[in-house]
């Protein structure tokens, strides 16, 4: 999903994040994995064993299992910073059915941020604070 791609005056700049995009490896997810733990272990901070809520995750490289990427991505400029072009993928999670998993690829080639889903682009964005410019992670709570 394309948003506001019409009215860009720069549209090889979509272009160019898009092919990168397509083209990342699984590096670029395994990368991701420890901040994806983390979420993950502030969310299921909020249970116990005995919970139905509680998701049993050992490892970061296992929480992938408990991922189910969406079927959209949706491909956008950033409009304060950088202005730059950011893929964002919703997906499912299994600690956090409420609000998911959103993963976003800075240009489309390295992900700059990790959390719920808030439509933001990176945690600067969703939390007004420059200081969490290059935060891939905000910790909840």
């Amino acid at each position: 999903m394309l948003e506001d791609y019409e009215e860009d005056e720069n549209k090889d700049d979509f272009h160019w994040a898009i092919s990168a995009f397509l083209s990342i490896g699984p590096d670029v997810l395994k990368a991701a994995e420890p901040h994806i733990f983390s979420y993950y272990r502030d969310m299921n901070g909020y249970w116990t064993p005995s919970d139905e809520e509680y998701v049993s995750i050992k490892t970061p490289g296992e929480v992938w299992s408990h991922v189910e990427f969406g079927e959209e991505a949706f491909v956008s400029r950033r409009q304060s910073g950088d202005k730059g072009i950011y893929v964002s993928i919703e997906c499912n999670c299994d600690w956090e059915p409420e609000h998911g998993l959103q993963i976003v690829f800075k240009d489309g080639k390295s992900i700059c941020k990790v959390g719920p889903y808030d439509g933001h682009v990176t945690n600067s964005d969703a939390y007004a604070d420059e200081r969490l410019e290059n935060a891939v992670y905000r910790p909840i709570g």
